[in-house]
């Protein structure tokens, strides 16, 4: 402040500097989101000719439209004639949930966790303010977003597809990916921890899926597409109608969003939230007794919101099952295609959970990295300090970390498996529980696969725990279905731990392929625990 109690101006060498900071952080990811997207949708145009054209494909998938448990689980299907309705159909809501969880996470790591680890003190004490900070990084994450609309608008149209169509295509993927930037932004300013702003925003994110799936499915329930961030690109129908208006719907989300976060940020004081913990109550003392307990107290919070989130939707996979399947029965081509894609013996009730039950492994994997990398940012924020300088060893404490997330995880699992058998006996589609326990816990290996991976980052690059971590469950996923789709050699789709999957409970297990994972798993978290005992403990 000046001595009249304004505002010290602004130097624009100083903003500069803080944009350029901003792109420092966010580059590398932008480009490997810009690049999955790019690529993901160009590669299912080039396949479109010999997948669908070609022995009636497009006749069977016209009959996607009148069946509620597709809808659901993959859209409206539009415009499935053409090359680009088909490429949004396969991989809209798939990009759109990339490039939004994508936004959420390095909103809050460049936000909230760089001013919780206080590498934003020096620049708060000079002329630079909060708010001053936030835009110039909203700034850049936007620019981020509408780059990867821009590239995929320019590699749809090169690949052959109606350029108008594409164009909408890509504003919707990229206001999806906007309005999550903004709510993480302003989360940010409401919680007082990264952690904390980090499971508000991906709550509001799958809020909004579950919103767009319902109103997919039911068509009472269509209202539900016009909430944001993903049900307004269902109704854009591009390569059909084009339409622009519900984009009007996100656009005003983002900035009212937004202009909330820029005005909250002025508001509050310099590491703090919105939401302070409350003063004056009574200690609260449990589970503090030990290394081991205060891993299982800082799991319990976490762990409930992932099983709801994960319970309601296997239950409505569950509930879809009856429907789905006999929907496939009577259209083998449309399986065929499916297969195709990645999600085969989708025709008979056990088929079918055993397919979705292997997708299991990506969000369960994705809770054991996001566990992992909060042990990081504790570290990194000084948190553990005391922990640190008392007589745990670090084995103790990475330990009893890995052991509390397994067992989360498998927790995970089984309720999973649990919410998937109320569903099916719901609508009489017999899936006894043991076969659900079964099909569920054979993802489970998979899935601690990302734990292990997680665990050497965490020894080795401690700030790119979670992108190291979901290499073995959402890049294996993504490995195996590239490799179907442009029909690459044998060794290459074998690189996946999904090609070594049993399709669970339709077949028995292949317990050597799961003992390789364990051993694997087991090899792996060695690596990294030694390698955390190494290397010196970060700033």
């Amino acid at each position: 402040m000046t001595a009249h109690g304004l505002p010290l101006p602004v130097r624009p060498a100083a903003g500069r500097a803080v944009t350029r900071l901003a792109v420092r952080q966010v580059r590398r990811g932008a480009l490997i989101v810009l690049t999955l997207a790019v690529g993901m949708s160009v590669l299912v145009v080039a396949t479109y000719a010999s997948t669908i054209a070609d022995g009636g494909g497009a006749e069977a998938l016209a009959a996607l439209a009148g069946n509620p448990a597709i809808r659901t689980l993959f859209g409206e299907p539009v415009a499935l004639d053409t090359a680009g309705g088909f490429t949004v159909w396969r991989t809209g809501v798939v990009l759109a949930v990339l490039l939004s969880v994508w936004g959420t996470l390095v909103t809050t790591r460049v936000t909230r966790g760089e001013e919780e680890a206080g590498r934003w003190d020096l620049l708060l004490a000079g002329r630079l303010s909060r708010p001053v900070l936030l835009g110039r990084h909203l700034a850049v994450l936007t620019a981020a977003m509408v780059l990867t609309g821009v590239t995929l608008a320019a590699a749809l149209t090169a690949a052959g597809t109606p350029g108008r169509g594409a164009v909408v295509h890509a504003a919707g993927l990229t206001s999806a990916g906007v309005v999550a930037v903004a709510v993480a932004a302003l989360a940010a300013q409401i919680f007082p921890t990264r952690s904390g702003a980090t499971g508000a925003a991906l709550a509001f994110l799958g809020v909004g899926l579950m919103a767009r799936m319902v109103g997919d499915g039911v068509t009472a329930l269509g209202w539900l597409r016009w909430l944001p961030p993903y049900g307004p690109l269902a109704l854009l129908h591009p390569y059909r109608d084009d339409r622009w208006a519900p984009l009007i719907v996100p656009a005003l989300t983002a900035v009212a969003l937004a202009v909330a976060a820029l005005a909250l940020a002025g508001r509050r004081d310099a590491r703090a939230g919105l939401l302070a913990p409350a003063t004056g109550r009574p200690a609260r003392l449990w589970l503090l007794g030990s290394v081991e307990a205060f891993a299982i107290r800082r799991l319990l919070r976490p762990l409930a919101g992932w099983s709801a989130g994960l319970g309601a939707y296997f239950l409505l996979i569950g509930l879809l099952a009856d429907s789905l399947t006999g929907f496939l029965a009577d259209n083998p081509r449309f399986a065929d295609l499916a297969a195709q894609a990645g999600f085969g013996g989708l025709g008979t009730v056990r088929g079918y959970t055993a397919t979705l039950f292997a997708l299991l492994a990506v969000p369960v994997g994705a809770f054991t990295a996001v566990r992992l990398a909060a042990l990081a940012t504790a570290e990194t924020s000084g948190r553990l300090t005391l922990l640190h300088a008392g007589p745990a060893t670090r084995t103790r404490l990475l330990g009893a970390e890995l052991l509390t997330t397994a067992t989360g995880a498998a927790l995970l699992v089984t309720v999973a498996a649990t919410a998937t058998w109320l569903g099916t006996n719901l609508v009489g589609a017999n899936l006894p529980l043991p076969a659900a326990l079964a099909g569920a816990w054979n993802a489970l290996p998979v899935a601690l696969l990302s734990l292990a991976a997680a665990t050497v980052a965490h020894g080795r690059a401690p700030h790119g725990v979670v992108a190291w971590g979901m290499v073995p469950t959402a890049g294996g996923f993504l490995l195996m279905v590239l490799a179907d789709s442009v029909d690459a050699p044998g060794w290459v789709s074998a690189l996946s731990p999904y090609r070594h999957l049993a399709a669970v409970p339709e077949t028995a297990p292949d317990w050597l392929a799961l003992a390789v994972m364990g051993a694997a798993t087991v090899a792996a978290v060695t690596a990294g625990l030694y390698a955390y005992q190494r290397r010196d403990l970060r700033p």
